[in-house]
């Protein structure tokens, strides 16, 4: 089961209609502040989706618990305030972005090799909706995308099978293929081994 944790947010269903179209798990929605983290895990997913939402994530329900339970034991993926949420779990900042992005396209660059992103071009157009963004992040999560200025817009810790994205994959101003592509990537995502863990 492929469970997305929505964090009150009008894009989390247009999420739910693309990862539907791609996948023949069953999806499950949550709230951030549904369940607790035992809920969740009694629940058993398979892979965890963190959608997009208002405000900072150490104030969006149980997310950061629900990212440290979970680290390592599934496939995750965060889109936007998810994205932010991964950063801060692992040790990263969120701080102000440099400019307000709200529904505004921006080149995206692919900066270093990611299963996500497996399949889709070197630069595509990501759909921006964020006031916030990661900075100062740990070794352990890899930047794997920017805009030409150097904006953080994706992260990795593929031994973890962690994944962020600042972009919408879901949003009509993202290129439509990349959108697909990286949710198809993101649903055939193998369990983290214990030998990759070591």
């Amino acid at each position: 089961m492929l469970t997305i944790v929505d964090n009150y947010d009008s894009f989390t269903y247009n999420l739910y209609q693309l990862v539907g179209q791609l996948t023949t798990e069953e999806i499950q929605v949550i709230k951030n502040d549904e369940l607790s983290v035992q809920g969740l895990k009694d629940l058993n997913p398979d892979r965890l989706l963190f959608s997009p939402g208002p405000g900072n994530p150490d104030e969006a329900g149980n997310m950061l618990a629900y990212l440290d339970a979970f680290i390592g034991q599934i496939p995750i993926l965060g889109v936007c305030l998810g994205h932010q949420a991964i950063g801060e779990v692992y040790g990263g900042q969120v701080v102000h972005s440099p400019k307000l992005m709200h529904g505004k396209a921006s080149t995206i660059y692919q900066v270093a090799p990611s299963p996500l992103f497996d399949a889709c071009p070197a630069t595509f157009a990501g759909a921006r909706y964020h006031s916030l963004t990661l900075a100062n992040l740990p070794a352990e999560l890899t930047v794997t995308a920017t805009t030409q200025s150097g904006e953080i817009m994706a992260v990795a810790d593929a031994k973890r099978q962690v994944y962020g994205v600042q972009f919408h994959p879901e949003s009509i101003l993202t290129t439509a293929s990349v959108g697909r592509q990286l949710i198809q990537n993101f649903v055939k995502l193998p369990k983290p081994t214990a030998i990759a863990l070591a």
